[in-house]
């Protein structure tokens, strides 16, 4: 906008207003002189700039028109009568200090103000109005920033409050402080920080409370927060010194650390039932790093079995696992995550091998790639089997004399399912041959005689009939037929033809 110049008209009665008008001119605050009359008499650059005019006509030349060609309204929205306007009151003799309005012009809906006002009335010795003067103070950037803060301060989903330091009640909270603690807004505008005492059970407290009543930042720092229900929440709080309407404040902020807290307890409470549970687990569990195999951790279990005196020398023992099976485990859980039933050989402290099967999976120890394991001593149940393989090959050389009853219990011990899928009836007339003179007990050389054929032939004949019933020795060919009803060699039935 062009430069304006002071604009005026005959001065008022009496009054020399030179010298006044070349003071006023330069001031900052806008000056506007009117006559008893109401005629707006002059007005300096800055008040004809605050209304967004050149002259006084802007202004409406008296206070009749300046209230046709502006609105004012109180800040808290309620519109100003036309004895309430300034000129109007001037008129009527009443002093004032610190208005402050909101400035519409008529027919402009751009344009909007803020003004703060005060009104002089200078009196002569008679007590007759001598001069009439309306100070402006141009207030629209101040208040501007304060509305865009109360909005961005509102729109926060963060909790905050704003607490005043000279009588520590609360001016301002926005809804993410209410929706946390459940309090209403007018019970907290209505409370001071004696009442909510946000530093209640803050950490250092008595030092976060020096730094309140000095006006100082307060750094984070946890605290519990009394809520509206009586309870309390976990929350990180902190300070900072601003201004609110020229008056000193202290907004707090807050983080939310309920959830976080919850589930933190949760971690905590599983990972001592897992612990309480892996400690007192009746098998063997260990706990290692990924890369390596390294022991960790071990139960009770697992050092019995082993023979370590302590988990800390367990964990020194390097050699528990041989090298190679250690680079199958790794790359193992590197394919699948899950092993299961995974052979083993496992070195006691005593350099003792030990047959085991192992299972384990590929879990996360905070951010660190490890592996829990349950480890199962085999090695009786492995010489028990293998004894006993050995016992009923030795019985089944001549198992003629065994009763069918007594053959059906050992095929029960001796076998843990049924191996293949064939029955008598898929058997040619040799093998069914060849299988009834084994369950005989009969040697390869025996069963040559009886059928006339070479020894070789036989041997084929006898791994045919192992291939096709999934066998690999003559006591389980023995135990598979006699489940089968097939006691001694049986003479191939004639076919009948047709």
């Amino acid at each position: 906008m062009k430069t304006t110049r002071p604009q005026r008209r005959a001065g008022l009665s009496g009054i020399d207003q030179g010298p006044l008008q070349q003071i006023v001119a330069g001031l900052s605050e806008g000056v506007m002189l009117l006559r008893p009359d109401g005629s707006i008499d002059w007005a300096n650059p800055t008040a004809l700039e605050v209304h967004g005019v050149s002259s006084i006509g802007g202004l409406g030349n008296n206070a009749t028109g300046y209230r046709r060609r502006f609105r004012l309204v109180y800040r808290n929205h309620r519109a100003l009568t036309a004895a309430q306007y300034p000129l109007r009151r001037l008129l009527a003799g009443q002093t004032f200090d610190d208005v402050v309005v909101d400035v519409f012009r008529v027919g402009d809906d751009d344009f909007h103000r803020v003004h703060r006002l005060r009104g002089l009335v200078l009196a002569d010795a008679r007590g007759r109005a001598q001069l009439l003067a309306l100070v402006i103070q141009d207030e629209t950037e101040r208040f501007g920033a304060e509305e865009r803060f109360e909005r961005t301060f509102a729109a926060n989903p963060a909790p905050a409050l704003i607490c005043r330091l000279s009588d520590l009640r609360y001016l301002m909270v926005n809804d993410g402080f209410l929706e946390m603690t459940g309090y209403a807004r007018s019970a907290v505008l209505a409370s001071s920080a004696y009442e909510i005492d946000v530093l209640e059970d803050a950490d250092e407290r008595e030092q976060a409370k020096a730094a309140l009543r000095d006006g100082d930042t307060i750094s984070q720092r946890e605290a519990s927060l009394r809520v509206a229900d009586g309870g309390s929440k976990f929350v990180i709080v902190a300070g900072q010194p601003i201004e609110v309407g020229q008056e000193a404040c202290m907004l707090f902020t807050f983080i939310d650390l309920e959830a976080r807290k919850q589930a933190e307890n949760a971690l905590r409470q599983s990972e001592e039932r897992f612990a309480k549970a892996f400690r007192l687990a009746p098998v063997p569990m260990f706990l290692a790093g990924l890369d390596g195999l390294r022991l960790v951790d071990v139960n009770d279990a697992f050092l019995a079995a082993t023979g370590f005196e302590s988990r800390n020398e367990a964990a020194a023992a390097d050699e528990w696992l041989d090298a190679r099976t250690r680079r199958l485990l790794v790359a193992g859980l590197g394919r699948h995550s899950i092993l299961r039933d995974f052979d083993v050989t496992l070195r006691t402290r005593d350099g003792i091998q030990v047959d085991c099967q192992m299972s384990a999976a590929a879990v996360s120890i905070g951010e660190t790639p490890s592996v829990l394991g349950i480890v199962l001593d085999v090695s009786d149940r492995r010489r028990s089997e293998a004894e006993l393989g050995a016992a009923l090959e030795e019985v089944m050389k001549d198992p003629s004399w065994f009763s069918r009853k007594v053959i059906e219990k050992l095929a029960q011990v001796r076998r843990t399912g049924t191996r293949g899928s064939a029955e008598l009836d898929d058997l040619t007339a040799r093998e069914r041959e060849v299988l009834g003179f084994v369950c005989e007990g009969r040697s390869d050389a025996q069963i040559a005689t009886a059928l006339g054929l070479s020894r070789n032939t036989v041997r084929n004949h006898v791994s045919a009939l192992y291939a096709k019933i999934d066998v690999h020795r003559r006591g389980d060919a023995i135990v598979w037929g006699r489940e089968r009803g097939l006691i001694g060699y049986e003479k191939p039935r004639r076919r009948v033809r047709k």
